[in-house]
């Protein structure tokens, strides 16, 4: 090749033509909802990460390099990771059952709900797709090539839930919106500034601990789904990744229970958070000084030219200033507000 190619060499014009499809690229990424959708698709990744590596750890080497604390604990600081991933920017909620009642009590406007719930299906798609790969080879060998949902080699719950024998289909669904009920009625009172939230920065902390303490206390019998965006997608990809349609046959059907109880758990949570301690958490509470702002009162002032018979001077009071009418003479003021 001649010296004098130049076929390698961006030339001014290509490089003029390449600016506007930059620009433009940023300026989707700067609107707000496009972030707010990143945002939950990238926290929701990294929390299901954790969480389901955890899992693995646990159903392929038969509890030796794992135990349930320890999925109790990826799930709850894989939460914490989340949170502080999104936290600024979306919120982090990472859980469609949130958004829902997030929309349903006002929160969050209702447009926002597709797009979040979006963001956090993929993210969980393609963390369980990357759990997958990750664990491959293990799955492979502790199944012996079979991928099962139920038996004694199962692998289908290191991505989803799956009812225990002991449990029915109903008390299953009772049971999770209990447990989304407990989550949503945390939350807020983890957030609520007019109550005793959680001291500034620590949120994200005391949210994943939040998790693991309903895994730890509650979690056995549904395994604590409580969120559709963390179990529905896993399930499709366990689905299209070989396990086949018993992914959503099995435990009478149980799929449908973890997509539709947790945001029925966590509207009935929000409500009875608002009804019992925060009801007035829309309102400003009122200082005491200011608590006579547009009233009218009676001053009682002493005047030196009428020592026995006090005059009485009409003042009117408001948070800025409180300022009597002046008298004829000198006066001394007796009372204050």
């Amino acid at each position: 090749m001649g010296s004098d190619c130049s076929c390698f060499t961006p030339t001014h014009s290509s490089m003029m033509d390449s600016w506007p499809v930059l620009a433009r690229i940023k300026a989707v990424l700067r609107k707000k909802m496009v972030r707010e959708f990143l945002a939950e698709f990238l926290s929701t990744y990294v929390m299901m990460v954790f969480g389901l590596g955890s899992v693995a750890h646990n159903v392929l080497t038969n509890q030796k390099q794992g135990s349930y604390l320890g999925v109790n604990l990826g799930f709850g600081f894989g939460v914490t990771m989340g949170v502080h991933m999104a936290g600024s920017i979306s919120g982090a909620h990472m859980n469609a059952a949130v958004t829902f009642t997030s929309c349903a009590l006002g929160r969050v406007p209702w447009k926002k709900f597709p797009v979040y719930v979006l963001g956090q299906c993929l993210g969980s798609f393609m963390a369980a797709a990357t759990t997958y790969m990750l664990f491959y080879t293990a799955i492979q060998d502790f199944s012996g090539g079979l991928l099962t949902v139920s038996g004694p080699k199962a692998t289908a719950g290191i991505f989803a839930t799956y009812l225990p024998g002991h449990m029915t289909l109903w008390r299953g669904f009772l049971d999770e919106v209990f447990l989304t009920g407990m989550l949503q009625l945390c939350l807020f009172a983890i957030t609520d500034k007019k109550n005793n939230p959680a001291l500034s920065g620590t949120e994200a902390l005391v949210t994943g601990i939040l998790i693991c303490l309903i895994g730890v206390s509650l979690g056995m019998n549904s395994g604590y789904a409580i969120n559709p965006s963390r179990d529905l997608p896993p399930r499709f990809f366990t689905f299209m990744a070989g396990w086949g349609r018993q992914v959503f046959s099995a435990g009478d059907n149980w799929w449908w229970v973890p997509v539709v109880a947790p945001p029925l758990g966590a509207y009935i949570g929000g409500i009875v958070y608002l009804i019992f301690t925060g009801c007035d958490s829309s309102q400003e509470p009122q200082r005491m000084e200011n608590s006579v702002t547009f009233e009218d009162h009676k001053i009682t002032i002493l005047s030196k030219n009428s020592p026995t018979k006090p005059a009485l001077i009409p003042v009117s009071v408001n948070p800025a200033s409180v300022q009597p009418a002046k008298p004829s003479g000198s006066l001394s003021l007796t009372e204050r507000f």
